[in-house]
């Protein structure tokens, strides 16, 4: 394995989760608390090694000659319970549906993702120029995650007594191949406040696919993230929410939800690469509010400001919280105009979760 697979590679379950997971002593819930060991065992090596380096965002894939922008090319394998990647390939462009519903789920995802990003943003797969969009399904023995290892998306199948398949959730498969899409573009280092902006725009992007397939309004949505994930002897609707971080789960296995919604409950800490897990709750919460704030749909005007964001070119590596505030306010000035109401609504939303401070015409770079 590369070391630049130890930096790319992104899961959805945070090891918080794991970790309280694989202590557990109940006997009703062994089964999982192996399955949560295993997980932490197979990610522990990249998790500590991911901080160690950050290299340039990978070249993007150049198209056939033949090939027409914006034009869909996905594939899904099968890993049947190995740890082996790719797995041997279930379907691609030629073949239809099959009779596993993880093997359709990671395929209409990756067509859902795909849509949102070509339709809405003109951007053309995960690289902006027409990468394969590839995914493994059944990837180890009941492995608590899915992961974007830096070339594909990759699903567990959960351990059966709190999580489920992990293709079940939408946003879920939106969130980790966004984080392809960061990777070919801002690059975002994976610690610290940087790492939780880059968990943070995976969320937003990952909600977004998920709105945009369903045809939800602002309104209409459930701002969760991971929803369908969990069985039903968990008390939680999600992973993750936009709209009340904090509030997704509340579990006596599990615990409480303890991602904060704004600076007031930012977590200080190493674990966690610096809590991005944690601490994306709060950029996430800026997104809601000024979502909210601006109505109808979400990926219109305040989806539109963060891709122009996260794309433009402009954002360092390690940009931290009040410079990517300062991004996109800049972004929305420069698609809107400096007395937009989505001008405003930026500057509110981030006001809102205290980091207000000096946002008004903003154009400096972040």
């Amino acid at each position: 394995m590369s070391s630049r697979e130890y930096v790319t590679r992104c899961a959805i379950v945070p090891p918080y989760l794991l970790v309280r997971l694989a202590r557990l002593d109940d006997p009703r819930y062994a089964g999982a608390a192996e399955a949560a060991r295993h997980s932490l065992l197979r990610d522990a090596p990249l998790r500590e090694r991911r901080s160690a380096a950050h290299p340039p965002a990978a070249r993007p894939t150049a198209r056939g000659t033949n090939a027409t922008p914006g034009e869909l090319d996905r594939a899904v394998s099968d890993a049947g319970g190995l740890e082996r990647l790719p797995g041997r390939l279930v379907r691609s462009k030629l073949q239809v549906p099959v009779g596993d519903v993880t093997v359709n789920e990671a395929w209409d995802g990756l067509g859902h993702t795909h849509a949102l990003f070509w339709t809405r943003f003109g951007h053309d797969s995960i690289d902006g120029h027409g990468m394969p969009m590839e995914a493994s399904v059944h990837y180890g023995r009941d492995y608590d995650n899915a992961f974007w290892d830096g070339e594909r998306m990759v699903f567990g199948d959960g351990d059966g007594q709190v999580f489920t398949r992990f293709t079940a959730s939408l946003t879920v498969i939106g969130h980790e191949l966004t984080h392809g899409v960061t990777q070919f573009s801002a690059n975002l280092a994976y610690e610290g406040q940087s790492g939780a902006l880059n968990e943070s725009v995976s969320d937003v992007f990952g909600a977004l696919v998920e709105q945009f397939a369903l045809g939800q309004s602002v309104a209409e949505a459930s701002w969760l993230i991971g929803a369908g994930l969990f069985t039903d002897q968990v008390q939680g609707a999600a992973l993750r929410s936009l709209k009340a971080p904090g509030t997704a789960y509340n579990d006596d296995v599990l615990g409480m939800d303890p991602q904060p919604s704004d600076m007031a409950g930012y977590v200080d800490g190493e674990d966690d690469n610096g809590g991005v897990h944690l601490n994306s709750g709060i950029p996430n919460r800026a997104f809601y509010l000024v979502a909210a704030e601006l109505g109808g749909n979400a990926w219109e005007s305040a989806g539109q400001i963060w891709f122009d964001t996260l794309t433009s070119g402009t954002l360092r590596p390690r940009v931290d919280f009040a410079g990517f505030a300062r991004a996109t306010v800049t972004a929305a000035t420069r698609r809107f105009g400096p007395g937009s109401r989505e001008h405003a609504a930026v500057v509110a939303g981030w006001s809102g979760v205290g980091l207000g401070k000096g946002l008004g015409g903003v154009t400096s770079r972040a």
